[in-house]
């Protein structure tokens, strides 16, 4: 296995330092504004999602359903989960 490949292998396996429930909050109260995208690290999303007030709300819904059942991930590839 080459180094790459065992940093990516690593990286799906760690858990974010991102908090769980201060992600699900953002997302919740200010999800159409992007900040739970801004917390998390992924700034060009986040700004995208502030254009678009969350894709008129569809986005800000997916990724709220997506934080929840554990599959958000940070900017890093790591999954925000509660741990």
């Amino acid at each position: 296995m080459e180094k790459n490949e065992k940093t990516v292998q690593d990286a799906s396996m760690e858990i974010s330092d991102k908090g769980f429930v201060p992600t699900a909050l953002l997302a919740f109260f200010l999800g159409p504004l992007g900040a739970h995208r801004f917390y998390v690290g992924k700034i060009g999303t986040g700004l995208l999602m502030l254009v678009t007030f969350g894709g008129l709300g569809i986005w800000a819904l997916i990724d709220f359903i997506m934080i929840i059942v554990g599959s958000f991930k940070d900017k890093e590839g790591r999954p925000v989960k509660n741990h």
